[in-house]
């Protein structure tokens, strides 16, 4: 099988397995994804292909969704490529990619080994900041019954992955705990400049979100 063909039929698949979806992790936010590695791959030198199966395959199955299990993702996608027979070094390369890109906490260093996972990895984060990145925020926040504020809660910089991964903060607080955080964080000069805007965005939706919450907004009338 060709690799245009390969990329075809998982994205089909992948639409198909994400149809429904309502927590910021639908199939629009793969193309996003894969959209913004296109961008960022141009800059890099990278295998293109390797790219596309990772941004494509990164949501497989989130370990989010799927009781903690972080080997989720990887195992439905080696699943998938092994039933297309895509060649066993391919496979590892985009399983290595889906198993070491997530955020795991403030604390947890998430390098990625090979150019290919950095630029997937970078647009992933993208997704996460900016306009896109604070509606997907929240609509995450709701479908787990999370408060948008809550004044007398603070973050927590987890430490841990399993200490991230039992959170149940509210929205707001996840700003500072992740979303803050990723521009800083970007692998690629591509992508540390497409952060900037989305970074400074997310500062002027905080403002108004604080003067709208304590009831200031009237001051500037």
């Amino acid at each position: 099988m060709q690799p245009d063909e390969i990329v075809q039929r998982t994205e089909a698949h992948v639409r198909a397995t994400l149809a429904g979806d309502g927590t910021g992790h639908d199939w629009w936010h793969i193309e996003r994804v894969r959209n913004n590695a296109r961008a960022i791959a141009r800059h890099e030198a990278v295998d293109p292909f390797v790219v596309e199966l990772a941004a494509l395959l990164h949501d497989i199955a989130d370990w989010k969704f799927h009781g903690g299990d972080e080997n989720a993702g990887p195992r439905a996608a080696r699943q998938w490529l092994e039933l297309l027979q895509v060649d066993d070094a391919i496979i590892g390369h985009v399983c290595e990619i889906i198993a070491t890109l997530s955020f795991k906490g403030a604390g947890v260093p998430t390098p990625m080994r090979t150019r290919e996972g950095a630029v997937v990895q970078d647009a992933d984060r993208l997704d996460a900041i900016g306009a896109v990145g604070i509606a997907r925020a929240f609509a995450y926040g709701g479908a787990k019954h999370r408060p948008m504020h809550d004044p007398g809660q603070q973050p927590h910089m987890h430490q841990s992955f399993e200490e991230y991964k039992q959170s149940q903060g509210s929205t707001i607080n996840h700003f500072y705990e992740k979303l803050l955080l990723l521009k800083d964080l970007m692998n690629t000069t591509t992508a540390q400049h497409m952060a900037e805007e989305r970074h400074a965005f997310m500062h002027q939706f905080l403002a108004q979100f604080y003067a709208e919450w304590d009831g200031h907004t009237e001051d500037r009338i």
